[in-house]
Parts: C-alpha cells; sequence; structure tokens
C-alpha cells in the first residue's frame, strides 16, 4: 500500500510539473507573439529625449529620440505622422506635423529627417536642439491606412521634405517579405543637395530592383545629370507612374502649388480621385 501510495504521489508531482512546465511555455510564447505596445498618445503630447543628433547637409539634420525601453514601439501605424510642439524664435508655442523614417520594427528609438529653413517657426526649435532635451509629441494622425497588398503598385510623387511619408511606406512595402506591391517613385528638389535621404533610397532600388524604381527631378541640376529637369510633368508622370487602373494607387506630398500642379496632371491623365492620396 505504502508502494502505490508513493507512486501516485510521484505520478501527481509529475503532472504538476509538466502542467506549470506547459503553461510557462504558453506564457512565453504569448508574450513574445505580441506587439510592443505603442508610446504614443493621440491626446496628450509625451515627452522623448534626445540621443544623437547628426547634420546631413547645412540645412538637414537627422534627430534620434529613445523610447521608454530598448524594446518599446513608437506606436505609429504606417504612413501617418506625429505632431511635434516646440517654440519658435520669439517663444511662442508651435506645432508641426512630421513623419518619421523609422518604423515600428525599429525598437527603442525612432528617427526624424528635418530640414530646417531660415524663417520656419519649428526649424528654430530643432536647430537648437541639443542632445538630452525633450521633444513632445502626440499621435498618431492621419488618413492614410495601409495593409500589405490593397494595391497591385503606388506611384508616388514627392517634393522636398515631403520624401518622409514616402519612405516610410516604401520601407515597409519593401522589408515584408510577403507584400508584393510595387512601388514607382518621382522625387523632386531643386538643386542636388536637396535631395533627402539619397543614400537610403539609392540603396532600396539596389537591392530591390523588381520592387522599387525611382526618378529624380531637378529644377536646378549639377552639369553631370541623368533624371529629370525642372518641374514633374505628366509626360514624367505617365513614364514612371503605373497607368491608371482600379488596383493602383498614387501618393503625393511637397509643397502646396506643387500638390495643386500634381493633382491636376493626374485629372488630365485619367486618375480618377479614388487612385490618388495626398498627405
Amino acid at each position: 500500500m505504502e508502494f502505490l501510495h508513493g507512486q501516485r504521489l510521484e505520478t501527481a508531482v509529475a503532472v504538476a510539473v509538466a502542467v506549470v512546465a506547459v503553461a510557462a511555455g504558453a506564457a512565453y510564447l504569448f508574450i513574445r507573439s505580441r506587439k510592443p505596445r505603442g508610446c504614443l498618445d493621440p491626446q496628450n503630447f509625451k515627452e522623448f529625449k534626445l540621443v544623437e543628433k547628426r547634420q546631413l547637409s547645412h540645412n538637414v539634420a537627422k534627430f534620434k529620440f529613445a523610447l521608454p525601453t530598448p524594446t518599446s514601439a513608437l506606436g505609429l501605424p504606417i504612413g501617418q505622422h506625429i505632431s511635434c510642439r516646440g517654440q519658435d524664435a520669439a517663444g511662442e508655442e508651435v506645432i508641426k506635423p512630421y513623419t518619421p523614417t523609422t518604423l515600428d520594427s525599429d525598437l527603442g528609438s525612432f528617427e526624424l529627417v528635418i530640414k530646417m529653413y531660415p524663417q520656419g517657426r519649428m526649424s528654430h526649435h530643432f536647430r537648437e536642439m541639443k542632445v538630452g532635451d525633450y521633444l513632445s509629441v502626440k499621435g498618431p494622425k492621419g488618413r492614410f491606412k495601409y495593409l500589405p497588398g490593397q494595391v497591385r503598385a503606388f506611384g508616388m510623387i514627392a517634393g522636398g521634405s515631403g520624401i518622409t511619408p514616402m519612405f516610410q511606406v516604401t520601407r515597409a512595402i519593401l522589408e515584408n517579405p510577403k507584400d508584393n506591391t510595387k512601388v514607382h517613385l518621382i522625387y523632386a528638389n531643386v538643386t542636388y543637395e536637396d535631395i533627402l535621404l539619397k543614400e537610403e533610397l539609392d540603396s532600396m532600388a539596389k537591392n530591390y530592383p523588381d520592387r522599387f524604381k525611382i526618378y529624380y527631378v531637378l529644377n536646378q541640376p549639377p552639369e553631370v545629370w541623368d533624371g529629370g529637369v525642372g518641374f514633374v510633368s505628366k509626360e514624367m508622370i505617365q513614364t514612371h507612374c503605373p497607368a491608371p487602373a482600379a488596383d493602383i494607387q498614387v501618393l503625393r506630398c511637397g509643397p502646396p502649388p506643387m500638390n495643386k500642379a500634381m493633382a491636376a496632371h493626374l485629372d488630365d491623365l485619367g486618375y480618377t480621385k479614388e487612385m490618388q492620396f495626398q498627405f
């Protein structure tokens, strides 16, 4: 009897250990499978510390901000933006939207590539920022919603700093091996030096030649230049963007006069309102 009792006790202990092990394993897998919780608040500004500031040109810099933990995600849906709050040269509050160049897969921090204009009110705030300072951020903001495969191809027309939402969407598409969407980008600037993220864009074009094409347009090109010259024309759109179809969409983001001109071009070329989106 004592032998049977001991055997039953050992069996009960073994079952209990097995149950605990299975439960622990399930909990581990659940935690691993969960997406990191986003750090943004759509209603209230939150503070993020500047940990790196790198000057890319005389008026462009990359700002890297730390998130609460090394495994934190910003929590920004693809193609959406954040509102940044600062002070202008007169000390007055200013709020302006910006699109990070990082994705939620970039854990622990987020980055902004900022072009700082001489008279820009928020430009002044970023120009004065030093490592260790904090930036007030609220979000996410924006009407754009993206699901992998929602279109066969994107046409993109960007001007100046309007490249940032295009860059973010393109990165998300190309880095997802299950997403076969093709991207055709026309990127316009005044001079060669004004081109933002050129190294990263060229790298994506090289690494994904069948999925990403880019065509640069300059108003004042250098002597040796094989891209477009002047303003983005209807002919450039016809050549470098997918033709009008129910399964394509053309995104545009740039200065207001450019956006207005591109909308007119697209209308004339037969792109319906449903085929167009302006950031």
